[in-house]
């Protein structure tokens, strides 16, 4: 089912330890293994994707993901989208 035709759930980035991000969310928690995706402005200011893959659930309505990619431009208070799917 495409994002569009749903509420999408949004969470937001809480910490960056390099390639380890944590994502509070207020709603359900994403799956294990569940892509999120976050929009990452670069040096130049152009926006990229970033893919983060839930990895552990560690409470208080928080993962720790994993990132995909360089997590340079990530911030604290970043939104990021559950796809509700794998990578």
């Amino acid at each position: 089912m495409s994002l569009q035709n749903k509420e999408q759930n949004i969470g937001y980035v809480t910490q960056v330890i390099g390639a380890v991000i944590d994502v509070a969310f207020d709603g359900k928690l994403p799956s294990m293994l569940n892509a999120l995706k976050a929009e990452v402005a670069d040096d130049n200011g152009r926006t990229r994707t970033l893919i983060l893959e839930v990895a552990q659930h560690i409470g208080e309505h928080t993962v720790r993901t994993i990132a995909m990619d360089s997590t340079n431009g990530v911030s604290r208070g970043q939104k990021v989208i559950d796809t509700e799917e794998t990578i």
